[in-house]
């Protein structure tokens, strides 16, 4: 294959998370993102590497057979929200599994055997609690835009007012604080967005959360500090302009975020409430968790709920009485869910806020015997007295560091639960664990993201005391983990 070429080809599967793998007509093989099993496709070729080609999806000859005949959602193609919106919930959900399983059974013993298979998200629309909106223009020199990015573009937002994974309160906010900003002004000249490349602008992201069953709702507005005197009136009028919406939920606070960071991303350098407060209320499993605007939590509340239950049932027995150690805690749900069968939990997690709001939970929940503490699981470890008698695992999507992983093995439990947002990352991680002594005996999925390329995964992992603690097998795997990182970038 030649860089820059057209190929023509079919696609035969697709991997983890967004991959089709494609045998062109000439007996080829290369990956081309957003491209499903079973078309017939064009894409160009940006780059080979070891006789494989990368490309780039110009157009579907011919549609799949397991595709609908119209996607629910007007955006999808446009939009780089979903994957897989244009396949039925049953179809993306086995594609999604077969993917875990691909990437699991040649690492996992026995993975077949034990592997419990996928549980639906409650919702399979409308599922969402946080969104991050981007202001920017639909196309250069356009008019003001307010929404997601465009699939494969750094600059071009789609306005996504109607996106299905959200609930209508979310298109009602987006549609009023878009047509606020473009209109802003004596002559409705509009307010500048902040622009990637020059650096120069106002407007850079808007961040809705609301909560699936209390109804509370908080809207952050994420700006620059590139404007005059007159911003006071135009974040009083952004803020007017919200609390004059009719909803189905209730808006509990109006935030202004400053971030001049150069990153694209949403980052905190100082936030004020316009109105009301600065967090909301979520309920989970009977628990009532206090959420602020940075602070993680799960996408998807009914999702996290099955999400949970599942772990809860796996840890069954194991922690009843003991010491468990929650690491990567975020805002403690899993630790408060397993307090009351534990002497104690203590939850490790390297955002401040984030630990804060889990004490504070705790305490709202009435559960004294949770100790939650900040900082880097790789360094905290080392000052804990109490030591574990079971581990519970929830990395971000990196996984873990292979240096923490060997401080959380040296522990020696009986049993350890892992739960994983990207199977990539578990594969590898469960390779070292099973190296140093620890099986697999439960496996199952948890889809928190229809229609996405993502899924959860939960491992519950007992010790077989069969091996000894080996440098060697660690070093092995720091090096398979580096490679990987290499590979991903």
């Amino acid at each position: 294959m030649k860089k820059g070429h057209i190929y023509t080809g079919t696609v035969e599967r697709v991997a983890f998370p967004n991959k089709g793998i494609v045998r062109t007509e000439e007996g080829d093989m290369a990956v081309v993102k957003h491209a499903v099993t079973g078309q017939k496709i064009s894409f160009s070729v940006k780059k080979v590497r070891k006789g494989k080609g990368e490309g780039r999806l110009l157009e579907v000859l011919e549609r799949s057979p397991l595709e609908l005949e119209q996607a629910p959602c007007p955006y999808f193609g446009e939009c780089g929200g979903c994957a897989f919106l244009n396949f039925s919930y049953e179809n993306q959900l086995e594609l999604k599994v077969q993917q875990v399983r691909e990437l699991l059974e040649p690492v996992v013993d026995g993975f077949a055997d034990i592997f419990e298979g996928a549980k639906e998200s409650p919702r399979r629309f409308a599922y969402r609690n946080k969104m991050e909106f981007s202001f920017g223009d639909s196309y250069k020199g356009g008019p003001l835009a307010l929404g997601m990015h465009k699939r494969g573009s750094f600059h071009d937002i789609v306005t996504v007012a109607g996106c299905r994974i959200a609930d209508k309160d979310y298109s009602d906010i987006l549609s009023a604080v878009l047509e606020y900003f473009q209109n802003y002004g004596e002559g409705g000249e509009g307010v500048p967005y902040y622009h990637k490349h020059s650096h120069q602008g106002y407007l850079r992201h808007l961040l809705v959360r609301k909560a699936v069953k209390t109804g509370e709702i908080l809207v952050g507005l994420v700006t620059s500090s590139q404007i005059g005197e007159e911003e006071g009136a135009l974040l009083e009028g952004f803020c007017q302009a919200l609390l004059a919406l009719e909803l189905e939920g209730k808006i509990v606070g109006v935030l202004h975020t400053r971030n001049d960071s150069l990153a694209d991303a949403v980052i905190d350098q100082g936030t004020q409430a316009l109105y009301g407060v600065g967090f909301f209320y979520e309920e989970l499993l009977g628990l009532r968790f206090r959420i602020s605007p940075f602070s993680f939590f799960q996408t998807n509340s009914l999702g996290a709920e099955v999400l949970y239950e599942t772990a809860r049932q796996y840890i069954a027995g194991a922690g009843d009485g003991k010491v468990i150690y929650d690491l990567y805690s975020g805002t403690g749900t899993i630790a408060q869910m397993l307090s009351p069968v534990a002497r104690k939990v203590i939850g490790v997690e390297i955002v401040e806020e984030a630990v804060e709001a889990a004490r504070e939970n705790a305490i709202r929940n009435g559960l004294d015997n949770c100790e939650f503490l900040a900082g880097d699981v790789l360094k905290v470890l080392d000052g804990i007295e109490e030591k574990p008698d079971f581990i519970v695992l929830d990395p971000p999507r990196d996984g873990i560091h292979p240096k923490a992983l060997d401080k959380i093995i040296r522990f020696g439990v009986e049993r350890m639960a892992y739960i994983s947002c990207k199977p990539t990352s578990l594969a590898r991680d469960l390779e070292v664990l099973q190296s140093r002594g620890y099986a697999v005996e439960r496996a199952c999925c948890v889809d928190m993201f229809p229609f996405s390329a993502n899924i959860e995964t939960v491992c519950l992992l007992s010790n077989r005391k069969s091996k000894p603690h080996s440098y060697v097998d660690l070093s092995i795997n720091m090096e398979d983990y580096h490679r990987i990182k290499n590979e991903e970038k």
